[in-house]
């Protein structure tokens, strides 16, 4: 009995990657998809799994968060236009997935990557540089822009047919659009969304935190903060996260015992507070004052709040004052 080829496919869920599956899987390749999780892109969503299914692919989710974060601290090919380190990160999706081959008994692995799409990452140099970085040699199929490609193995060996995949180049996507409307696939993710690190405002804040040395794992739910609350920076390595919402509340809650002070409001409403870093007495009056503000007395009255677990009495506070520091410690988008 002739052996199943089989595909590891990097697969986010999205409009490209889908249709790479759907032009291998249709030749009959068996196709398993591999959802990267990182820091900062990826991990367990229903329009993944719903693309998945439609597809009818087994789909895996791939935690290379550490890997990921050691990759970030000296990438080889650098950054984007904010902290975006896309080479390095497509190269080293694609060596883990070869990695995996011999796990998924799987012979290469295939990508959504569109020739020309994203003008710095995706040119044919980079494309290039992607493979080479990665180890993974003539291993990488890409579909979408196969015949625009130098041949990959899977087209030598005769597992897939060059000339059933496709020529896209570009950045606009109206030829995907067509042929996902063409073989019925619906609710995909956004094209192009996805990575917090292409995000101008989020890569600002991630920037503060690698300059004051805590881009590592150990310190990697400093990203979670960043990206769910209000940011203030009151010195080197000394953070304050307040929550803006539920969502930012219950981060914050989440990762209370990384933090060196915590405030919550005491018979009122407010934001949750966590520290990172040493505070000084006038630090944390500036932080109890700071939730006065927040709360719904808008600094206007005696409240009560809990710090660090102990109960403290807050006067009104001086508005003009605390709205200049606000000014002064905030990070904010430029």
């Amino acid at each position: 009995m002739e052996k199943k080829i089989k595909a590891l496919a990097l697969f986010s869920g999205g409009l490209d990657s889908a249709l790479a599956v759907k032009f291998v899987k249709d030749q009959g390749v068996e196709v398993i998809g591999l959802n990267f999780v990182s820091h900062f892109f990826g991990g367990k969503n229903e329009k993944a799994e719903s693309m998945a299914k439609q597809l009818g692919i087994q789909l895996e989710y791939i935690d290379f968060k550490k890997r990921h974060t050691d990759m970030m601290q000296n990438p080889v090919y650098g950054r984007g236009k904010n902290m975006n380190p896309c080479i390095d990160c497509h190269s080293l999706m694609f060596k883990i997935a070869g990695e995996l081959l011999e796990k998924y008994d799987a012979q290469f692995v295939i990508s959504g990557e569109v020739l020309g799409q994203r003008p710095m990452s995706q040119n044919s140099a980079a494309l290039e540089k992607v493979k080479a970085l990665s180890g993974m040699d003539d291993l990488i199929l890409r579909p979408l822009s196969a015949k625009l490609l130098p041949p990959s193995r899977a087209e030598m060996e005769g597992w897939v047919d060059r000339e059933k995949l496709l020529d896209i180049q570009g950045r606009s996507r109206a030829v995907q659009m067509e042929l996902t409307e063409k073989y019925g696939l619906v609710e995909y993710p956004t094209p192009g969304g996805g990575c917090l690190l292409t995000d101008p405002a989020y890569s600002d804040r991630l920037e503060i935190i690698e300059k004051d040395g805590l881009m590592d794992e150990e310190h990697s739910y400093l990203f979670h903060l960043i990206k769910k609350t209000r940011f203030y920076r009151l010195g080197e390595r000394k953070y304050l996260f307040i929550g803006r919402d539920e969502e930012g509340n219950s981060r914050i809650e989440e990762y209370k015992e990384k933090g060196t002070l915590h405030v919550a409001g005491y018979k009122i409403g407010g934001p949750r507070i966590l520290g990172y870093g040493d505070f000084t007495d006038e630090d944390k009056k500036f932080v109890v004052e700071l939730f006065s503000r927040y709360s719904k007395v808008k600094g206007k009255s005696e409240i009560e709040v809990r710090l660090n677990n102990q109960i403290v009495k807050v006067a009104p506070v001086d508005i003009e004052e605390i709205e200049r520091k606000i000014k002064e410690y905030q990070v904010v988008a430029q």
